[in-house]
This record gives C-alpha cells, structure tokens and sequence, in this order.
C-alpha cells in the first residue's frame, strides 16, 4: 500500500497550495470526507488523480444557496455529484418513516448534514453556481432511482432521477472505468452532452431513430398509473442487468427517453489491485478532529474489501443493480500488503474486524459460463437450489484468511460482512466451516436466516428452512468437536412481501422453540431499485405475475414485528391482537407452547424471568441496543454493507 498523507483540495488554499489555478473536476458528496477506499467519493478522486487530472471535494456544502458551491471555482470539465454511501432517504429516515437522529457519514454522528433527495439539491445548487459546467451524477441514489421507480417516502412512482435532477449524465454502478473514460472524453474535446455510447451510463434523448437492439420498457406515465406495466418494467430491467448478453434500455418519459447503455464491464483482478493501491490517506480529514472525527470509519478502518459483486439475489437487495452478480475480487498479495500497512497503524490492537465484501465467501465467479456468456436471465445461482453450475469451493478464501493469521501484529481475522450459509453448507470440504469456527468467530456468528415460513422465503430468494437447520446443527456440531461455545444470532426480517400474520407467528413460535429472544428486528424497507419493492408497491411478482400479499398499514406492520419479541412487556397487548386476530387463541395461556399468558401479570413472575435468563442463546446483543434500537441496527447494517460498494 502506498502511503500518504495529502488529502484532495477542500479550500482555496488548498490549491494555492498545489499550484492549482483551476480543478479539472469537482466532486461533490453528501457525506463527510472520508479519503478511504470504502467511500466513493475518495476512489473517485483518486482514480481522476491517477489518470492525470486534478480534482477537489466538497463535501456536505450548505445547500440553502450556492455559496458552498464556488468554493473550489469553476472546474474546467465538469461536477461529479452523489449523496453519499446510502441513498439520503435512506439515511434520515426509519422504515416507519420516522427522522433519524444520527448520521454516522457526518462529523461526530451528527444528523441535519444533508438534504432530503440530495442529489437533485445538490444538482440544482451547483447550476445556480455555474449554469455551463456540466453535472454527472453517480454513487447509490442515481444508480438506483435511474429508471421510474416507487419512492416509499412520498408512496408514488417517480421519474427517473436524471430527469429530476436536470444532470447532463448519470453513472451508474462502480464508477471507476466510467469516470475515467468520462474525463479523458473531456480533455479530447468532447462534450459531455455528447457521450452516448459509454458503458455504464444513462442519457436523455428526444429521439431514438439512431438505436439499434435496444429493448423499450414501460414508459413512466404507463408505470405509474398501472402496477402491471410497472412489474413489467421492473422485469425488463433486471434481466438486462448483465455486462456480457444486456442490452441498451429505453424508457419514455413524456416526449423524451432516458437511454440506458449496458452495464460497465467488470474490473480485473490487477485493476481492482490498481484501485485499491492508490495514496489514500486512509482516514477522515482533519478538519473533522474537533467534532469527533467520522463514525462510518471505525467500521472499516481495521476492515479490508476482498472483492465485489454478489450471486446471492436476495430479492430486498437491490446490490445487483449497483454492483451486479458477477464477482470481482482483489489479488491476495494486494490484500495482505493492505494488512500489512493497517498493523502499523498507532491505534491497530490485532484485530482485523473483516475481510470480505457483499457476501464474505463468495471470493470467485458462481460459474466459468458467466464470463463468455453472462448471469443467466431469470435464473438464480443458489435459488431455490444451488444450480449444477455453481461453483462451490472455499478453498482459495481459506488459503488467504490463513496467510493473513500469520501476519505479525495480528492476534485475530474476523469475518463480519456476513457468511452465505446455503452456499458453506452446500461446500462438501468442511475445512473452511470448521477453520470458520476456530478461528474466525468471536463468540457469536451472525447469520441471515430472514425468515422461516418457506412461503415468504421464497418472496426473498432465501432457501427453505431446512437448509438453514441443516446450518444450524452444522455448526454446533463442529463447535462441539473443537470443544467451543459459540453461539448463533441470526438477523430476522418483518413484514416482507408474502408475510402475513400466521407467517409472522410461525417465526415466532420458531423463536421460541430455538429459546432466543431477538433484541432487534428489521422491518422490511422499501427501498429503490430491488425486487422486493417491487413486490410491495404492485402486490405482483414481476417474474411469475403471481398476486402477492403486502402488509401495508403501520399497524399491521407493528403487529408482526412485535410478534418476532413477543416476550417484551410492552409488547403483550398487539401480540395478543395479533394472536386473536389469526384466530390463534391457542398460543395464549399457560400452556409450554403459549407465546404469552392470558394476563401481563403473569409474565414477570421471578421463574418467568429467570427461565429466560438460561436461554440456549444467550441475549448478548443488549449491549448495543438504543432507544429506538431496531432503526440504529438496521442504519448501522447500512453503513457496514456499503464499505465496498456505491462508488
């Protein structure tokens, strides 16, 4: 890893510093400046930096007038815009809509840094500065709102966000060979309004004549006015989300056409290294010192990318129109150079805290056919069953986690961007699950189940729930072997698309059974661009046409996350409704199967609380719960799934 210690421009100073009269471009970002490659803005500088362009931040301006946005002067070519690592809807805001407090992108976890729909904002901000300098836009919120898609927020289908924010381009996916061939674009002469033909890219045109194999999805106003044609759209999309067989997309809003070029090809193992090689600094700028730096950097600060990309397809993910099924991983000599530059840091105590990605053991392509002919179109790798083609080996991650164990300065290498476990319990060489356990897990492995009910399993793109068993007993079988108690804390999900009551109180009753009381609960959020809110918003499966149920009312919604703690006091009286309303009058009582007693009194009696106290999982969550512990959990999950993604 090559060291340094200069950040990019922020100021004027700055360049007067470098002997920079005018930036060739700006970035603009609604998160603190973090010069770490697990935020995009700083990959995004960097890359610009390594092509032989200049190029300054300006992060988290005052959007209130334009002021903010001439810090750094004109910039010769052109502004890159984003919001940040998380969708600024996302960011303020609970799955029940409620404002959140904190930001942990902003200085000291300070909320109030940015605003609602930051792009667009920011895109209007920086053309009231200088109306001839032209906007690309980029980074989670355009790629995933870059078609009409359902905004949760305003319950409404909106135009694409190119539209909205009157950008020249937008970017789509990881950005880093766009920008650069943007930028070199720009220095030739040409004009950004000019370049349609850049994989990765979307454009605006008024007319399509010139075309050529291209599919035409839905137009906006037929996809918001009917929830079919929405589905329809949404199914076009995504089967056309493949580097190597897409093809250009066309949607007509109004008299013009947003044209989607094919996604950007992936990054080969030395270009990843390339990336992930350049002069970060590594830490948050220090203007942020006196507020108590950035909080999003102590989640990656001791942790280390491996790769991107993810076969998984669960449907509430929208990662494969981001950062798309094909894996893309970095060389392990530049993954062990990178451990090697974190153990000389003043503060590193040992611990590296994770070396993955998306999905931790998915280091490699699903299958040697992806990379002639591309993911397969409506079929998924591991869903409902693990595709003959699947390539199914841990070998390689095994042999890197080793060598990084034998680093000096390193007493332990967690793995904590989470563990598919259909594909480990697929793996016939058990080597890489016992290692797991051995070394890899410190007292507590979490794990994504979801859910149990195999009907709203099948809504996620989750296999059934006796592979999950199977997992389970795997794993304390060989904990048992290596003579160690570790426990299990799987990650529940309410409310999803197919869940109704009896699906919610089936898991309850799983809870139960399993004897762990989860502190936290996901409710399921709609957020852009996956299928699982696609799901929500027509109540129809895009790809079978089948009717799905939706639970749409907070209260609804209410009554299956209280079910899922049905064991907290405040909880009796809605799980008792619940219960009722399920006709499920048999679970209320004092019975061993009961989920509650037939009166709240009774379940604070002394053997109550201590039979719950000798729980087979114990609650060691607890620790990190707060005030409004289920939107902290779900915005700190946030924040850990995106260190390697949103650029």
């Amino acid at each position: 890893m090559k060291e340094n210690d200069e950040f990019l421009p922020i100021c004027k100073k700055d360049l007067i510093d470098r002997n920079i009269d005018q930036l060739d471009f700006i970035i603009v970002t609604g998160d603190a400046y973090v010069d770490h490659p697990s935020f995009g803005s700083a990959i995004i500088g960097r890359v610009l930096e390594s092509e032989g362009f200049t190029a300054g931040i300006i992060a988290q301006p005052d959007w209130k007038n334009a002021k903010d946005f001439m810090k750094l002067g004109k910039p010769k070519y052109a502004f890159f815009i984003n919001s940040g690592n998380i969708d600024s809807m996302v960011n303020h805001y609970t799955a029940a809509k409620k404002k959140r407090h904190d930001d942990f992108y902003s200085p000291g976890g300070e909320g109030g840094h940015r605003p609602d729909r930051a792009l667009i904002v920011y895109c209007n901000r920086a053309r009231e500065a200088y109306k001839d300098v032209p906007i690309v836009i980029g980074g989670i919120e355009a790629s995933l709102r870059r078609f009409a898609h359902y905004d949760y927020w305003e319950d409404k289908v909106r135009r694409s966000i190119l539209i909205d924010s009157k950008a020249d381009l937008l970017a789509y996916g990881m950005g880093e060979k766009t920008t650069a061939q943007i930028a070199n674009l720009c220095k030739y002469g040409m004009n950004i309004k000019d370049m349609n033909d850049i994989r990765g890219t979307e454009y605006i045109a008024s007319d399509i004549s010139n075309l050529r194999d291209y599919v035409e999805t839905p137009s906006y106003e037929e996809v918001s006015s009917n929830k079919k044609d929405y589905a329809k759209a949404y199914k076009l999309q995504s089967i056309e989300q493949d580097t190597f067989r897409g093809k250009t997309l066309v949607q007509k809003h109004g008299d013009r056409y947003i044209v989607q070029n094919p996604p950007q090809y992936p990054l080969s193992e030395e270009e990843m290294d390339i990336v992930y090689n350049l002069p970060y600094t590594r830490t948050y700028h220090p203007s942020y010192e006196d507020k108590g730096g950035i909080p999003a950097l102590t989640e990656v600060k001791f942790s280390i990318t491996s790769h991107r990309g993810c076969f998984g397809g669960c449907s509430f993910c929208a990662l494969t129109f981001h950062q798309g099924r094909t894996i893309q991983h970095r060389s392990q000599d530049s993954i062990i150079e990178e451990a090697k530059t974190m153990t000389n840091y003043y503060d590193f105590k040992g611990y590296i805290h994770d070396v993955g990605g998306p999905t931790a053991n998915f280091r490699h392509v699903s299958c040697k056919e992806q990379l002639q002919r591309g993911v397969c179109k409506t079929k998924q790798c591991l869903f409902p069953t693990p595709c003959k083609n699947l390539k199914i080996d841990h070998t390689e991650y095994l042999s890197l986690l080793r060598k990084l164990r034998e680093l000096p300065k390193v007493k332990k290498v967690f793995i904590r961007s989470g563990i598919r476990y259909d594909y480990l319990i697929h793996d016939k060489n058990t080597k890489f699950f016992e290692e797991l356990c051995k070394y890899h897990v410190s007292g507590q492995l979490k794990v994504a189940p979801e859910h149990i009910s195999d009907k709203v399993l099948k809504k996620m793109g989750k296999p059934g729930r006796s592979v999950y068993d199977r997992f389970v007993k795997k794993y304390f079988d060989i904990n048992k072997q290596l003579g160690m108690k570790q426990y299990l804390v799987p990650y529940l999900m309410s409310s999803h698309p197919g869940s109704d009551l009896n699906a919610a109180i089936e898991l309850a009753i799983y809870i139960k059974e399993m004897k762990y009381i989860p502190e936290q609960v996901q409710d399921f959020y709609p957020t852009p661009g996956s299928f699982s809110t696609t799901m929500y918003y027509t109540e129809i499966d895009p790809f079978t046409e089948e009717k799905v149920y939706v639970p749409k009312t907070q209260h609804e919604k209410n009554m299956q996350r209280a079910l899922l703690q049905f064991t907290k006091p405040e909880n009796y009286r809605i799980v008792k409704e619940a219960l009722i309303k399920a006709h499920r009058e048999d679970l209320i009582g004092g019975g061993p199967n009961c989920l509650i007693p037939s009166s709240p009194r009774v379940r604070f009696s002394k053997s109550s609380k201590s039979k719950n106290k000798t729980s087979k999982t114990p609650n060691t969550e607890t620790k990190n719960s707060f005030k409004d512990t289920h939107s902290r959990k779900e915005h700190k999950n946030n924040l850990k799934n995106h260190k390697s993604r949103n650029k």
